[in-house]
């Protein structure tokens, strides 16, 4: 008795169904290759491309121009960059230029404290001249 297992029930090293490729003798064979992965920067994928804050720019150059022209717009740019730093900071995917925001802070911190201890320093040598001549007076 020479009796053969239904269609549906052949082995996996047989043939399969008529009109069906031959099934692998291994159960598991690796998965085609997909190629390498787009480079950084190519567009699609998961989102939008992070865009610069509207802000990032004005900070730097408020805090540069602090350093070279005007002390003033450093505490622009100290107020500006930490509005921008929270912005920044409560989305940090939607925004890529946090480090401009960061250097033109930093810049507007370091000019209002050098002309902060130039006024100081300059104040100091007032009311020293003043005491010398006041007390040269007498």
């Amino acid at each position: 008795m020479n009796e053969q297992a239904p269609e549906p029930y052949r082995a996996p090293d047989q043939a399969g169904w008529p009109g069906q490729p031959h099934m692998p003798s291994t159960p598991y064979e690796p998965p085609a290759p997909y190629g390498a992965p787009p480079p950084y920067g190519t567009p699609g994928g998961w989102g939008m491309a992070p865009r610069d804050h509207p802000s990032g720019t004005t900070v730097l150059v408020l805090g540069i121009l602090s350093l070279v022209i005007c002390p003033i717009t450093g505490i622009f740019a100290i107020t500006i960059g930490n509005r921008s730093l929270r912005e920044i900071d409560a989305n940090p995917l939607a925004y890529a230029n946090r480090q401009s925001v960061v250097i033109g802070r930093i810049l507007g911190i370091v000019s209002v404290a050098i002309y902060g201890v130039a006024i100081v320093g300059y104040l100091v040598f007032v009311v020293a001249i003043a005491g010398v001549v006041g007390l040269s007076g007498r």
